[in-house]
C-alpha cells in the first residue's frame, strides 16, 4: 500500500507533492514555520487544502476536484503529537485500548491488543497506572502504543522527542526504530540524529515548498538547501558553476574542488565546514579569491570553540583566537577559505 499527496493551501504559502513506498519512513525537516505541521494536519484531516488530492492505498483521503474529504477517523492514519495527550481519567491500559474500542472491537479484544502494544514498548508494568503517575518518557511510550494499537496504515509523528529529556529521548528513538520497521511513517523532526536513525529518506520543506529530498545520508553529505547544510554543519553558497569554482548569487567568487558531474554555467552550490574558515583582520593573509570581507553578526559556543557567524557564513575559532582578534558582533574581518576545503557540485 503506497501513499501519495498533492496539496496547496495558499493562505499558508503551502504547495507540496510527495509519495511514500509501502514500507518507507520519511523524515520531514525544515525551519520553524516552514509548513511541516501543516503537512501533517492535511494528511490527518485536521486541515482542508484548497486544491489537491491524496490517497492511502485504495482510500482517497481528499480530492478537491471530486469534492471528497474523508473524516480523520476513517483515514487509516494515526498522529503522534509532541505531547502524549493521554486521557488523564483512564488507566494506561484503557488509554491504549481506546482506539480498538472506538473501531468496534470488544473490550476483551481491545485489552488483548493493548497488552500486546504495551509489551512492544516495554511498558506492561504501567498498565494500571494513570497518566499523572508517569514520567515524560514513559507517557510518550504509552502514546506510541496507543497510536499503533489502531494498526494505522500511515503513522504520523510530530517531533515525538522534542518534549523529552536527554535520557528519555535515546530510549524512545531506539523504540521507534524497532516498531517502525516494515511500516509507512512520516516523522517531523529538528534532530539530524532522528533522520539518520529512523528515516529511509529526508524531505526538506522551506517556505511551504520542498527544497530538497533524497536518501538521508546523501542529503547530509551533499546538501543543496541552506537548512540541510546547517544540519550537516556546513557553510553553503548557491550560484553558478565556473571553470574553477562558483560565482555565488551574492556576488562572490569562490574557488574549490569541482565534483565530477559539474558543468560550468549550470546552477551549483559550494560547501565547506566552518572549521576550514580562518579569520584575519585584513585581506593580505590569504588567497584573494577566497578571502571575503564580512561583518560578524553573532558569536556562540560550539563545543570547545567559538562559532563566529557573518550572515550566511560561519567560522570556528578557539576562544584565544577570538579574544586576540577582538571579535564582537559588528566587527569587520576577513573570512579566508582554502580552495582545497571547498566542494562544488550541482544544485
Amino acid at each position: 500500500m503506497t501513499f501519495e499527496l498533492n496539496a496547496t493551501l495558499p493562505a499558508r504559502n503551502f504547495d507540496v507533492s510527495l509519495a511514500l513506498g509501502a514500507t518507507e519512513t520519511v523524515a520531514i525537516l525544515g525551519p520553524n514555520g516552514a509548513g511541516k505541521s501543516t503537512l501533517l494536519g492535511i494528511i490527518a484531516g485536521l486541515l482542508r487544502p484548497d486544491t489537491g488530492r491524496s490517497a492511502l492505498g485504495d482510500t482517497t483521503l481528499f480530492d478537491t476536484d471530486a469534492g471528497v474529504f474523508t473524516p480523520p477517523h476513517q483515514r487509516g492514519t494515526a498522529l503522534l503529537a509532541q505531547e502524549p495527550l493521554l486521557f488523564p481519567h483512564l488507566s494506561v491500559l484503557e488509554n491504549v485500548a481506546f482506539g480498538p474500542r472506538a473501531t468496534g472491537a470488544s473490550r476483551r479484544e481491545a485489552h488483548h491488543t493493548a497488552d500486546h502494544w504495551l509489551a512492544e514498548v516495554d511498558a506492561t508494568e504501567f498498565g494500571q497506572r494513570r497518566p499523572g503517575q508517569l514520567s515524560g518518557g514513559q507517557a510518550q511510550r504509552i502514546a506510541v502504543a496507543r497510536a499503533l494499537a489502531t494498526n494505522p496504515d500511515l503513522l504520523l509523528l510530530d517531533e515525538p522527542m522534542s518534549a523529552l529529556d536527554i535520557h528519555a529521548a535515546p530510549l524512545l528513538r531506539r523504540l521507534l526504530k524497532r516498531v517502525l520497521a516494515g511500516r509507512k511513517a512520516i516523522i517531523i523532526t529538528h534532530d539530524v540524529l532522528d533522520a539518520l536513525m529512523l528515516a529511509d529518506r529526508v524531505i526538506v520543506i522551506e517556505n511551504g515548498h520542498i527544497t530538497e529530498q533524497g536518501p538521508t545520508r546523501d542529503v547530509l553529505a551533499k546538501p543543496r538547501s541552506r537548512f540541510a547544510a546547517g544540519l550537516a554543519g556546513l557553510n553553503l553558497l548557491t550560484g553558478t558553476i565556473t571553470d574553477d569554482g562558483l560565482a555565488s548569487d551574492d556576488g562572490r567568487h569562490i574557488a574549490g574542488h569541482l565534483d565530477g558531474n559539474t558543468t560550468p554555467g549550470s546552477p551549483g552550490v559550494a560547501a565547506f565546514p566552518p572549521a576550514a574558515v580562518s579569520i584575519y583582520p585584513t585581506a593580505e593573509h590569504g588567497s584573494p579569491r577566497n578571502a571575503f570581507q564580512v561583518t560578524i553578526t553573532d558569536l556562540e559556543p560550539h563545543g570547545d570553540l567559538i562559532r563566529a557567524r557573518a550572515g550566511n557564513l560561519s567560522a570556528d575559532v578557539t576562544p584565544a583566537a577570538s579574544a586576540d582578534l577582538g571579535l564582537t558582533p559588528g566587527s569587520t574581518v576577513y573570512f579566508v577559505i582554502k580552495a582545497a576545503a571547498v566542494t562544488v557540485y550541482p544544485a
